[in-house]
């Protein structure tokens, strides 16, 4: 039997995380001639990412204009050549990128199915985030294969009409890459876990203006309330993060505004959080791993399960909200403690190898072999529950 031919098409910092260990155990297959193809869309970020998970990209493309209204409509039309030249069997996608629904896109115009990594996450509002949530009802559409990190997103894309034998849940590969990067690089916790830093991150577009200089303002009174406690902010390079950053946190002591940290630092950073304030999507999947209390600043997250697990709390952008919901986990050791008990709910560090399985369905190329147990329950935290990946922090 011939090799088939698999893309994976990635561009974004996120996307590479997340699908670096499906890029290696696809590898493992002899059945796949595995590319990667990068496209761009981010610039050093994506190329430190790389060289973190140690890929060298099959093709790389020319990133054209400024605005990604620009930038989709180059990569469309350099994956277009490069699929017709390459006749691929299968193109790997993940999450909400630009990147990822061009790939789709692209796949799709030229029936080759579309395999979409972390599908059926939704807030069921356009608006937020904006254009993640657009991009990833529209890639469900096309898709042949949805990979859903957990039970919640399964049922999801079921309410949507998505026949049930076109989806296999997983887990996340977020977690498979944490395991790996903590075992290669040794990071782990290095004092109690009531001890550390308040890590802090805060970027999202829909926050922009007045929701992110209250969430500014919380994080001055916070550090003001506790002035023997270090916060660390990476600050997004955007002007429209960086000013108010700067405004109002940048002559605090104890507040240390950093410029954005690669993989292997945000790690270290998480593992040795007290706590985290976030808008981040990855971080909440990623904080369970080192049991940090995570608060969302954000009003919705397309990762309730976190919360539902209760190691995350949605406390919103506001700078009440913030400030009353840090002083509780600060001030009262029993529930921070209670929100650091819980094992991560987005996977078991085998994710790569369920879309392994799955994908060798799809292509006819499933051997007589024990398989993986299928995630099911609320969160996938049934099989949480039994494997803690990180042990307690």
């Amino acid at each position: 039997m011939s090799q088939r031919t698999i893309a994976i098409v990635a561009g974004t910092r996120p996307e590479i995380i997340k699908l670096a260990p499906v890029y290696r155990t696809l590898r493992m297959s002899d059945d796949m001639d595995v590319r990667w193809i990068h496209t761009g869309q981010h610039a050093d970020m994506a190329w430190d990412m790389l060289r973190c998970f140690g890929i060298v990209p099959d093709a790389q493309l020319h990133r054209t204009g400024t605005t990604l209204e620009e930038f989709s409509t180059g990569c469309r039309t350099q994956l277009d050549v490069l699929r017709s030249r390459e006749a691929w069997d299968a193109c790997v996608v993940q999450g909400d990128t630009e990147s990822a629904f061009v790939g789709a896109l692209s796949s799709f115009y030229g029936r080759v199915p579309v395999v979409h990594v972390e599908a059926g996450l939704r807030t069921r509002d356009l608006e937020r985030p904006f254009p993640e949530e657009g991009i990833r009802q529209m890639i469900s559409r096309i898709a042949a294969l949805h990979l859903a990190p957990t039970e919640r997103a399964r049922q999801a894309l079921l309410a949507e009409g998505v026949e049930p034998q076109r989806i296999r849940v997983t887990g996340n590969t977020v977690v498979d890459a944490q395991l790996w990067v903590c075992s290669l690089y040794g990071i782990r916790r290095q004092q109690g876990p009531d001890r550390g830093h308040i890590l802090v991150t805060a970027h999202r577009r829909e926050h922009w203006g007045r929701d992110m200089e209250e969430t500014f303002h919380a994080v001055a009174d916070i550090a003001a309330a506790y002035p023997a406690t270090h916060v660390l902010f990476p600050v997004h390079l955007n002007p429209a993060v960086q000013k108010p950053a700067r405004e109002i946190l940048g002559r605090l002591p104890n507040v240390s505004l950093v410029a954005p940290l690669d993989y292997l630092g945000m790690q270290r950073a998480l593992a040795n959080a007290r706590l985290l304030l976030t808008d981040s999507g990855g971080l909440q999947e990623e904080a369970p791993t080192f049991h940090v209390p995570t608060l969302v600043l954000r009003r919705e997250t397309e990762r309730p399960e976190a919360v539902e697990a209760g190691c995350a709390e949605l406390v919103g952008p506001g700078r009440a909200d913030i400030v009353a919901a840090t002083r509780r986990l600060m001030d009262d050791p029993d529930a921070a403690a209670a929100m650091r008990d819980v094992a991560n709910p987005f996977g078991d560090g085998h994710a790569a190898e369920r879309v392994l399985q799955a994908m060798q369905e799809l292509l006819g190329l499933q051997r007589a072999r024990p398989q993986l147990q299928v995630l099911r329950g609320v969160g996938a935290g049934a099989v949480a529950a039994r494997h803690q990946p990180h042990g307690r922090a």
